[in-house]
């Protein structure tokens, strides 16, 4: 991922320093594996734990004449140590290194994302309280529809990326696991046992079966996951940049002094985080469906997964951390304009009322089709040619042969619209 989007504690776990270490402990674990079992004497153990190093620059030199990486790095840990080197990799194929490096490295990845959906998860809880009675137009299609809260939008994005964290929690578990069960998954070479303790002291699961690589489903389920959350990002950003419009302005992404929305117009503030939290979230869509593409292999095992993962592992994950950490400010940060929200609100004239005139009508013994017809006849007035809805039924006889002006006043009250505001939080907030 290009270092524009790039976040230093996400970017490192794909650091070849990361990775190395990684296959270095791996092998190590290895090791002592084989030595529990009384495979391999003790002092070898101790000499590789004492000697075993690698040098970055040094490994890419052996990859370059051998065009193999795991062997470019057993080469160089195996000019550290001497000859004690021979006992490791024993039994073992080089995706027993990767794809348990893999798991481990998506381990790593998933705790930053989870903290990311904290903090994303306490920005919109502290937000949505502040504006929990905060009055705007609701809007189905685009248009006006009844009246809602901002409290209660944020309440919904709150619960979303609730669910987005129970996911991740799950699909972060189901891709942490490790094989070490050699080329292709028999144990032919290698002891079961070796397995289990590589991946138990690195907090991974040993796989139930495996090829000579872990299964990709599990892969495709963990980036579909993070795909979903940046889709949920997507709609987060895409309501905030409706609601920047000019012609809406009920919110906008804070504009920092100095900061300039245009090369040609002063004027201008625009919502470019969130335009560009849009953008990223089509990227890692797209993750997606290659991870998805990975999952059928050849037999036991082909490489064509190998080189999609190189790119979209490190780019997804520092992607999404980097989305979540930018909608998180944004959220915290985000100007709410409620006189706005009022005003829009108010702009067709109590026009959100029709479907409570709608329901009196027929409590009152009219039939929903006449019902129907009456509110609407009144409405499209107030649409086409801007009167008060209000003043427009309480001068139709047939509205007020069934509902008096007293009566139909008292249904225009803004409150009856939020009186389960707090049944909604503690749903959302238990």
């Amino acid at each position: 991922m290009i270092e524009r989007y790039s976040r230093q504690e996400m970017a490192k776990i794909w650091e070849p320093e990361n990775k190395f270490n990684i296959w270095l402990q791996i092998e190590l674990l290895a090791l002592e594996g084989w030595v529990k079992l009384g495979k391999v004497p003790k002092e070898v153990l101790t000499a590789c734990q004492k000697k075993a190093k690698f040098d970055v620059k040094r490994i890419d030199e052996i990859e370059a004449e051998v065009k193999h990486d795991v062997i470019a790095f057993l080469t160089n840990v195996n000019e550290n140590v001497g000859e004690e080197a021979r006992y490791l990799h024993k039994g073992m194929t080089s995706s027993d290194v990767l794809d348990t490096c893999f798991a481990y490295q998506l381990k790593q990845t998933s705790e930053i994302l989870l903290k990311d959906l904290d903090d994303l998860l306490e920005a919109l809880k502290k937000r949505a309280y502040e504006h929990k009675n905060t009055v705007r137009i609701g809007r189905s299609h685009g248009i006006h529809a009844e009246p809602t809260t901002f409290g209660i939008a944020l309440a919904m994005f709150y619960d979303e990326f609730n669910r987005s964290r129970k996911r991740l929690e799950e699909a972060a578990q189901q891709v942490a696991v490790g094989k070490i069960s050699g080329a292709v998954g028999t144990f032919a070479n290698i002891e079961p046992q070796v397995e289990e303790h590589v991946c138990n002291k690195m907090g991974l699961i040993p796989a139930n079966v495996s090829t000579q690589i872990v299964q990709r489903d599990h892969h495709a389920h963990y980036f579909t996951t993070l795909a979903i959350i940046a889709s949920s990002l997507e709609k987060l950003a895409v309501e905030i940049r409706h609601l920047q419009r000019t012609e809406v302005y009920e919110a906008e992404e804070f504009f920092s002094k100095g900061q300039k929305g245009s090369s040609a117009m002063p004027h201008k503030r625009n919502p470019i985080l969130t335009e560009n939290v849009t953008g990223l979230a089509r990227v890692l869509r797209g993750y997606a469906v290659t991870a998805m593409e990975n999952v059928a292999l050849w037999h036991e095992r082909d490489i064509s997964h190998s080189s999609a993962e190189r790119i979209i592992a490190p780019d997804a994950t520092v992607l999404l951390d980097f989305m979540l950490h930018r909608m998180t400010k944004v959220v915290d940060q985000l100007l709410v304009y409620p006189e706005n929200m009022l005003k829009n609100l108010n702009q067709h004239k109590g026009l959100y009322n029709s479907q409570r005139i709608l329901l009196a009508l027929t409590e009152k013994g009219c039939s929903r089709e006449e019902a129907y017809k009456l509110v609407q006849k009144n409405a499209m007035k107030v649409w086409e040619e801007g009167k008060d809805f209000l003043e427009e039924l309480s001068s139709d006889v047939g509205v007020t042969t069934h509902l008096p002006k007293e009566e139909l006043k008292a249904l225009f009250d803004l409150n009856y619209h939020t009186k389960h505001v707090d049944t909604i939080f503690n749903r959302v907030f238990k």
